[in-house]
């Protein structure tokens, strides 16, 4: 089966997030809470937030676009290490790294709460913006340089971060965003090389 992974992630993510739409208890177990991990040590729910989300428009922008961007990544790490475990690895890390900004910052905050999978699905976005920039991407049905999109994605995250009010985590998308270069970089420090040189030659599609 092709991108087993990317496949099993997503089936994994509707199923527990449209259960949880109905079950108060599963969103209470699985949620982002601070208390509970400071206290209780439910390490976690660091990573299980990501099964969760707000409503079905939440969770189909993510499956969505994880779908379109995770194959590719899965199967550029698989090649680049030759096991299939990177990639859940990666998933996972993505979605630990990007909630650990909000978490230490409402470690004693018992009214926060965060759920769903954008900071990892941040991280496989912009690990296929590192290796293909000028690809273009569908924000809303229009198209758009993947570059020029994560330029914009930064600079209106780290706005809205700052302004906050949306009840959106703002912070865990720039976080997963920098782990998704990161961990590609880490892994495969050429790739720096060749995201150089693809944005000196630009090709669109």
């Amino acid at each position: 089966m092709p991108y087993p992974v990317t496949l099993v992630l997503i089936a994994a993510t509707a199923l527990v997030s449209w259960r949880a739409f109905h079950d108060r208890r599963l969103a209470d177990r699985l949620i982002l809470w601070p208390p509970a991990i400071s206290q209780r040590h439910e390490y976690w729910r660091l990573a299980s937030y990501g099964l969760l989300h707000a409503d079905l428009a939440h969770l189909l922008f993510n499956m969505v676009t994880l779908f379109f961007f995770g194959r590719l990544i899965e199967q550029v790490m698989g090649q680049l290490t030759g096991s299939m475990l990177t990639y859940p690895l990666f998933y996972v890390g993505a979605l630990v790294v990007s909630i650990l900004p909000s978490y230490l910052k409402n470690q004693k905050n018992a009214g926060y709460f965060s759920l769903g999978a954008s900071g990892a699905v941040s991280a496989v976005l912009f690990a296929f913006i590192l290796i293909s920039p000028w690809s273009l991407i569908f924000v809303f049905f229009i198209p758009a340089p993947a570059i020029l999109y994560a330029v914009f994605y930064v600079g209106y995250s780290l706005w809205m971060d700052h302004r906050g009010g949306d009840r959106i985590n703002h912070s865990a998308h720039l976080a997963g965003a920098a782990f998704g270069v990161m961990f590609m970089l880490a892994m495969e420090p050429r790739l720096a090389q060749v995201f150089l040189e693809q944005l000196m030659n630009p090709r669109f599609g």
